[in-house]
């Protein structure tokens, strides 16, 4: 099988990495999400990954702290999840390069576009954690953001409740109709809430397609680069 797309950036969320249990990490799915990985970069994709930290922390649901400070430990919470992925890629003999939004040497390397662009090259597993660096932004915005300066063909985001963008709540309304495709101007016109409006109008102004799919369970991973169907392909 062979992919469409050379560069691809995958967008994990915080919560596929707890399983069952919804907190914490279960590192069954850890390993199988690695194993799955492995055979994409056998694919010859470049892959840069953005995991969530939603299984630890989500900062925009605190109501007793400042959102300034509950963002930040949202974050570090994906450096967490960054390590657990890396750990479990190591031990599969997967090559991978952690690169943070801040200076965090213990964990990794300072993020840079020119660093990323090099270690993609070498086939690495390129694990972006701490999100933008500042508040008031989700990691969907980041993945946004780190597809548009590595210059990735399309982002792939894995989510863990539905396979694609709905008219309506598809667990609320039967009657809701799956998109097999639309434009980020439509999707913020009819306020469809699959990601932030920050990160839609960065994928809409830099050109980037947002593939949207289950990751239940993670082989999807390799099936939506070969057939878009699967999900629900947003694009400029």
């Amino acid at each position: 099988m062979e992919s469409k797309s050379r560069r691809v950036l995958l967008k994990v969320s915080g919560e596929f990495l707890a399983g069952a249990s919804k907190m914490g990490v279960d590192y069954d799915v850890v390993q199988n999400l690695s194993d799955v990985i492995k055979k994409v970069l056998n694919l010859d994709v470049e892959l840069g990954i953005v995991v969530g930290g939603g299984n630890f922390c989500r900062g925009r649901d605190s109501s007793f702290i400042s959102r300034i400070r509950a963002d930040h430990m949202g974050m570090m919470a994906t450096v967490m999840n960054a390590l657990v992925l890396s750990d479990a890629l190591e031990k599969i003999d997967v090559k991978t390069a952690i690169l943070t939004s801040i200076h965090f040497p213990q964990v990794g390397e300072l993020y840079s576009p020119a660093k990323a662009d090099l270690y993609l090259r070498e086939k690495k597993a390129v694990i972006f954690g701490y999100g933008t660096g500042s508040a008031f932004f989700s990691t969907d915005t980041a993945a946004s953001l780190r597809a548009a300066e590595i210059g990735a063909d399309i982002i792939l985001k894995a989510t863990a409740g539905t396979d694609g963008v709905y008219t309506d709540d598809p667990k609320i309304n039967p009657e809701a109709k799956k998109y097999t495709s639309l434009t980020f101007d439509e999707m913020l016109s009819k306020n469809l809430k699959v990601i932030d409006s920050t990160a839609a109008s960065m994928c809409r102004d830099n050109k980037i397609s947002i593939l949207i799919f289950n990751i239940s369970p993670p082989e999807n991973i390799l099936h939506v680069l070969k057939d878009s169907s699967i999900g629900t392909t947003v694009t400029p």
